[in-house]
């Protein structure tokens, strides 16, 4: 790959940010840390035995505002330094609803180039839902729609990504959950007439990164993630960070007609990353006196890394 189509990709970033006039929010301000949850062909693309936790509390003061947790783990399979296996866990929590992601990652990678890999992952497994309607305030025991609460209730999926790297760059395609699940199935005779009130939708994730270097202890790390979902608005993240001797990263992100986000992260000895993002919305929501924003914390942890030369990733 040319060193002026990375370029371009980045440029792109920013090009559909500007052409889109809607928003979503995103589950994740530092996705560059969190990789695994959404491409499977991340796993074992660090050379070592990754251990990734993530705690996102957003809009702080709402009362049932989404709550986010999630854990991963990777490691290249063994001899096979082709192979890299994974697990991510995600629990997502909004008002009543609960929904706890459970999957086994596996990756094929391929050296395409002197400096380049390409890999390719498979995500397999499910997730369990549960709504307890009682929470609501509105809650009234002969509401037909919510006569009841789900509990534990699984469905499988499954999900492929690709994903291009390099020592200083990285381009990646995924969506993590193929299959549609449908919620509240109702027969065709039923009196209220409709067969179906929610589904799981297919997500497509676009992201990208590149570190140039300004100066031996300097360089300049943009970023940028773009999720489409069927039915809702386009999202866009664009975030522009400073990795300053190779332990302090600086920076700030926006999100595409949402927010903006302050970001720091600092490396720990060779072994240990800890991060953190603040996030604010110049929107009627982030202006109420009980939104006091969203924020996230995450710890990333590498053991038994094989590569001699710690390269300037941040992916």
């Amino acid at each position: 790959m040319k060193t002026h189509f990375k370029y371009y990709i980045l440029i792109l970033f920013f090009l559909i940010g500007l052409q889109s006039y809607t928003q979503q929010e995103a589950q994740y301000t530092q996705y560059m840390y969190n990789t695994l949850s959404i491409n499977p062909a991340y796993a074992g693309s660090r050379d070592g035995l990754t251990l990734t936790a993530l705690y996102r509390n957003q809009w702080i003061g709402v009362g049932g505002a989404p709550e986010t947790q999630t854990l991963t783990f990777d490691t290249p399979l063994g001899n096979l330094s082709n192979s890299g296996i994974g697990v991510s866990i995600v629990n997502d929590k909004i008002g009543p609803i609960q929904e706890t992601y459970f999957d086994i990652d596996y990756s094929y990678t391929m050296l395409i180039s002197k400096k380049g890999k390409l890999a390719f992952g498979l995500k397999a497994g499910g997730h369990l839902l549960n709504i307890d309607f009682e929470t609501l305030n509105e809650y009234s025991s002969n509401d037909v729609l919510i006569d009841d609460n789900i509990d534990n209730k699984f469905s499988p999926n499954f999900g492929l990504g690709a994903f291009y790297y390099t020592n200083n760059f990285y381009l990646g395609l995924s969506a993590p959950n193929i299959l549609e699940t449908k919620h509240f199935d109702k027969s065709a005779d039923d009196t209220n007439g409709f067969t179906s009130l929610a589904s799981e939708r297919i997500n497509l994730y676009l992201i990208s990164g590149y570190v140039f270097q300004l100066n031996p202890n300097l360089k300049f790390k943009p970023a940028g993630l773009v999720k489409l979902v069927t039915g809702a608005p386009l999202q866009v993240d664009i975030s522009t960070n400073f990795l300053i001797k190779e332990k302090l990263t600086l920076g700030l992100a926006y999100r595409w007609g949402s927010g903006v986000s302050a970001q720091a992260a600092y490396r720990i000895k060779q072994s240990f990353l800890l991060g953190f993002a603040y996030d604010w919305e110049p929107s009627s929501l982030g202006a109420t006196q009980f939104n006091a924003g969203s924020y996230e914390l995450v710890l990333r942890v590498e053991l038994f890394n094989k590569r001699k030369i710690v390269y300037p990733r941040f992916f």
